[in-house]
């Protein structure tokens, strides 16, 4: 590995610090480094609070701050050059007089999209980009698939049991997954910005739909209810967390309740993904049902999809889980417990 890909690694292991936190913007981790001496650190912390890049810069020590001009700064992603809730770091990396930056990747945002870059150049300040690029875009798959898709990153999730039951006869809820994958769920939960069941698991199972970790971030709740026939005495509307019910006859908010009016088609998935990307929800966690989840994989849109498989139980009569497939072995195989998490990547899912 050259100093460039080491330096770009650190970059990329603060950007992951901002997991869950910093959506709609991107994750971002920067380094200051001077022969070989990292001068400073940051990452892009939250939505709204100082880039990466002005981080990094603010945690260089007086002692040290004459160094600057003279230290490369790298950067996992290009640097802004627009005014958003905070000036544009290109121009702080100006004033600064840094000469040298190395980048990860390009920001397809429509308002950076190069011209980070090209602000830089044409203050003299000589641009390396492409350092782990790969690896740069992974970071960030839900921010760059939000805005080359204008979709959210889409990843399903289900529990079987080891004969591929996801409920019990008729549909009846039974307990699946052991609590050390009860635990991971959450854990996935505060890491995306939305999660979806249909109206149906909404009824039946009355999920809460939210984070019960200790210090976690619950996401936005959404529910497709096309004529609004769910009774307000659910827990997705108890306002323990924001809701978004997707239907076919009002628009804002009502109540507690955000609502989203979609065309009254029968494929509801362009008119929920659109209303999702109007409202900045840069990924989404599918839950269930069954029948959503199914339409999900036939109409190719997901990006994720993380089977857990409870290898000890089984239920001959139960309802099966989703029966659309795709080709070729897990991304990766957590084993939790009792239970198996296998996660599939969608081939252009960092594309």
């Amino acid at each position: 590995m050259d100093l460039h890909e080491r330096y770009m690694t650190r970059c990329l292991q603060l950007a992951r610090h901002a997991f869950g936190r910093a959506a709609p913007n991107p994750m971002v981790g920067a380094v200051l480094v001077h022969q070989g001496r990292i001068l400073g650190e940051g990452w892009h912390r939250a939505c709204g609070g100082p880039h990466a890049e002005v981080e990094c810069i603010g945690s260089v020590t007086p002692g040290d701050r004459h160094l600057i001009p003279t230290a490369t700064l790298y950067v996992s992603l290009e640097p802004c050059a627009h005014h958003g809730r905070t000036p544009p770091c290109a121009d702080r990396i100006i004033r600064e007089g840094i000469r040298k930056v190395v980048v990860g990747c390009p920001d397809p945002f429509p308002l950076v999209a190069g011209r980070g870059f090209d602000k830089l150049r044409a203050a003299g300040v000589d641009v390396t980009s492409g350092i782990l690029q790969a690896r740069a875009e992974a970071v960030n798959a839900r921010f760059l698939r939000f805005h080359a898709r204008q979709r959210p990153y889409i990843v399903l999730k289900w529990a079987q049991t080891a004969d591929g039951k996801v409920a019990g006869p008729g549909g009846q809820p039974v307990r699946i997954s052991s609590p050390a994958t009860d635990r991971i769920v959450h854990l996935w939960r505060s890491q995306e910005s939305a999660i979806f069941v249909g109206s149906g698991t909404a009824l039946t199972d009355d999920p809460r739909l939210t984070c019960r970790l200790p210090g976690g971030r619950n996401p936005l709740r959404v529910v497709v209810d096309r004529h609004l026939a769910l009774p307000d005495t659910l827990r997705i509307f108890d306002g323990e967390a924001p809701t978004l019910l997707c239907n076919v006859h009002r628009e804002g908010v009502h109540g507690a309740v955000d609502h989203a009016m979609i065309a009254d088609v029968p494929d509801l998935l362009p008119g929920l993904l659109q209303a999702l990307h109007r409202r900045q929800v840069q990924s989404l966690l599918v839950e269930g049902g069954v029948g959503w989840l199914e339409a999900f994989l036939r109409a190719d849109l997901w990006d994720e999809a993380r089977v857990i498989t409870a290898t000890r139980s089984r239920i001959p009569d139960g309802r099966p889980g989703p029966s659309v497939r795709w080709a070729g072995p897990p991304h990766h195989t957590l084993q939790a417990g009792p239970d198996r998490i296998d996660t599939y990547v969608h081939p252009s899912s960092h594309g």
